[in-house]
């Protein structure tokens, strides 16, 4: 095997010498602290585990308790773990996450579904070594249901490491996932459980592709929608990791310190256990995945002795638009090639309501704004559980019985955010579409993310309808009042999404290969010439054949069209670009970081928050949560509920349509 580690035996190693360079690092007042982590973290472990034994010889002492006595918090945390053998370390990590009165389930899933076969017996007997107990046992005694017999089985680390292949299993396997999930009302999880728990993982990738081509969906996707709760978050780490698992903890170090607050048992447990078997290419699949380097992130996000550490694990800074290692620009063309599905299963949150009447809602929601006082809890509960075509026959209702127009009774009876959300829900997307857009160029400064957001991720009917809503609410074309409102590359980009005029259909291999040799070879050009041509594909190509597209300029290029567009771009344009491409690749996952976005840190940007809950919660506001909570470690509703209050926050919550 290639070794892809950073930390890698130190030549001329002399385990006395080392000893003793600790002890005087230790010994008087203080220590030198930075003698030790640059000793320790130029060692291999197994140098290490030479080192403590010199010390033990030479100075009747024990050094983990030394090093435990001169150090403190987290560097120190980060120096003892090190010190242990990587058995020690899981074995510990396993046995902190079960021991008092919660379960830290995040750990087990990503030490248990990571680890060679070889791995996990070392890891089980350095437990009943360190603990005296039985590691099977203790997570039996503390987990439940699948998601304990998954963790059974993966304990047993049996799986098989032949690397043969059957190819009628293959197809046999693809077939009875299917039937457990999709194919049938409710899930045999225990079928996913054997599949996904025993079979080797060359054979398992190849049964992916196979699941796709039967079931039009991936893996993950079915995963998403059959499973809940931890079972559903160990079964994808599974996942994961048989198709990378450099990629799964570049997703696990990045989610360990973006945010507030930095999760440094996961950061520590994950720059330990990697340093020496794969950390150059989970830089790799960090850098292909978000915005910076693994190195700068670790580097904003710690101080001191703790950082210094950590840096020196991760060997190195990655330039942000570099060219791939070949193995990161492999995976970068797989992840192309597995975001096009040939169907992903879009999933609402609100539905049309059984049973309806538009009059009895329509005198309802009067009765509810009649005399003093409103009752805004019966406005909320007709408003948000009736689709937006039930909505109109209720306006149309509510004029024909009443001689009232329900907007202007709601406006007057309403106030602030919950007014504005509950009008948005009353409009027609098209009515709504279009204020947002007005909204969004009205006044002294323009939304521009409101406006690429909205003109990324509609369809061309969308589009159009939005158009004719625009004309007839405000007196003048929309194009006319974007170019009114914006200028230069940004405005041309506008102005051809707001044709509504964008290719349909699948993607044409022959002509993408062009495409994206063209993009290709406007890298090389001058910024005003490489924003036409990006533009010219970008704005006019289907999705479907974009995908392709972005697939072949990884070929052509050993880049990221990602990386490429934010390295040479910029402004909105740059913004504009990377929206197109992120919508391509995965739009529920694009629409779950815009409403992260509208909520973190302080302060919420409510007219993003409630754009996007109304806009998609017919369409695949289902999909969004999962992202959401996949990408964030938090479910949307969780933020719903922290970031928004009162009758506002009932209705959002409402339109969220559950906790996940």
């Amino acid at each position: 095997m290639v070794f892809r580690g950073t930390i890698s035996d130190a030549p001329d190693f002399d385990p006395s010498a080392d000893a003793e360079t600790l002890y005087n690092a230790m010994k008087g007042i203080g220590s030198d602290k930075e003698a030790i982590l640059d000793l320790v973290t130029s060692r291999s472990n197994a140098q290490r585990q030479e080192v403590i034994s010199a010390y033990k010889s030479n100075y009747g002492k024990d050094l983990i308790d030394d090093l435990k006595y001169e150090l403190t918090g987290k560097f120190e945390r980060l120096i003892v773990s090190l010190m242990r053998t990587r058995a020690q370390h899981d074995a510990k990590e396993i046995h902190d996450a079960i021991k008092g009165a919660g379960t830290n389930e995040r750990c087990l899933i990503e030490v248990l579904a990571s680890r060679t076969n070889q791995q996990i017996h070392d890891m089980v007997a350095a437990y009943k070594d360190a603990y005296g107990g039985n590691m099977e046992e203790d997570v039996i005694t503390d987990t439940s249901g699948h998601f304990k017999k998954m963790l059974v089985v993966l304990l047993q680390g049996t799986r098989d490491e032949s690397g043969v292949v059957d190819a009628d299993l293959v197809e046999q396997d693809a077939q009875d996932l299917y039937a457990a999930g999709e194919e049938q009302w409710g899930t045999d999880e225990a079928k996913f459980i054997m599949i996904l728990g025993n079979r080797s993982v060359t054979h398992l990738r190849m049964v992916f592709d196979a699941y796709e081509k039967i079931a039009e969906k991936s893996i993950e996707d079915s995963i998403k929608s059959e499973l809940s709760g931890d079972f559903e978050r160990l079964m994808l780490a599974v996942v994961q990791c048989i198709r990378s698992v450099p990629m799964f903890f570049a997703k696990r170090l990045y989610k360990s310190m973006k945010g507030l607050g930095t999760a440094d048992n996961t950061l520590i447990r994950i720059m330990i256990s990697r340093s020496e078997i794969d950390m150059l290419d989970i830089r790799e699949c960090f850098r292909l995945s978000y915005e910076k380097s693994l190195y700068n992130m670790i580097k904003d996000d710690t101080s001191g002795d703790y950082k210094r550490t950590l840096l020196n694990l991760c060997g190195g800074d990655d330039d942000l638009a570099g060219e791939f290692f070949p193995e990161a620009a492999q995976i970068a063309y797989k992840m192309w090639e597995l975001s096009a599905m040939t169907k992903v299963q879009l999933r609402p949150t609100v539905r049309p309501a059984s049973n309806f009447d538009p009059a009895a809602d329509a005198q309802a929601l009067r009765k509810a704004m009649k005399g003093f006082g409103t009752d805004e809890d019966a406005i909320i509960d007709i408003v948000a559980q009736r689709s937006n075509a039930q909505r109109q026959e209720i306006r149309q209702a509510f004029k024909s019985l009443l001689g009232r127009d329900l907007m202007k009774d709601l406006k007057s009876e309403l106030s602030k955010n919950l007014e504005r959300l509950i009008i948005a829900l009353m409009l027609t997307p098209a009515e709504f579409d279009a204020k947002m857009m007005r909204k969004a160029m009205e006044g002294a400064g323009t939304d521009e993310h409101a406006l690429i957001e909205i003109l990324v991720s509609r369809s061309n009917e969308q589009i159009q309808a939005m158009n004719a809503a625009y004309q007839e609410g405000y007196k003048k074309p929309l194009e006319e009042a974007i170019q009114s409102d914006t200028s230069g590359h940004f405005c041309r980009i506008l102005v051809s999404l707001v044709q509504g005029a964008r290719e349909e259909g699948p993607a044409d291999n022959e002509r993408a290969n062009v495409d994206a040799q063209e993009l290709a070879d406007a890298c090389n050009a001058d910024s005003d010439d490489m924003e036409m041509k990006f533009m010219s594909i970008l704005c006019t190509r289907s999705f479907p054949h974009l995908r392709k597209v972005f697939q072949e300029f990884v070929r052509y290029t050993n880049k990221d069209i990602e990386q490429i567009i934010k390295k040479e771009m910029s402004g909105d344009v740059k913004n504009a670009f990377y929206a197109i491409v992120r919508s391509v690749k995965n739009q529920p996952s694009y629409f779950a970081d815009r409403l992260y976005k509208a909520m973190k840190g302080l302060g919420t940007d409510d007219r993003a928050l409630i754009r996007i809950m109304v806009s998609r919660s017919e369409i695949d506001l289902f999909n969004i949560r999962k992202e959401f909570k996949e990408t964030h470690d938090a479910s949307l509703h969780e933020f719903i509920q922290g970031d928004t209050s009162g009758d506002y926050r009932k209705t959002l919550l409402l339109l969220c349509g559950g906790e996940d």
